[in-house]
């Protein structure tokens, strides 16, 4: 994923779904450890609903 494109889905999941900073965090941490697509360590956390999960997907398709 390109740093824009990266830029502009930090952007999406922040203003348009609402997820904390610090559940942001979280994710960026445990991705270091075990590199994995960013909307499903949210998912698997429980910091986003399947129903969030479908428009981050929904997004990145479009994007």
């Amino acid at each position: 994923m390109s740093p824009s494109k990266y830029s502009r889905l930090m952007h999406f999941l922040q203003e348009d779904l609402a997820i904390s900073t610090a559940s942001l965090a979280v994710v960026l941490r445990h991705r270091e450890q075990d590199p994995g697509p960013l909307a499903m360590i949210l998912w698997q956390y429980g910091l986003i609903t399947l129903e969030q999960l479908e428009k981050i997907y929904d997004w990145l398709e479009t994007a």
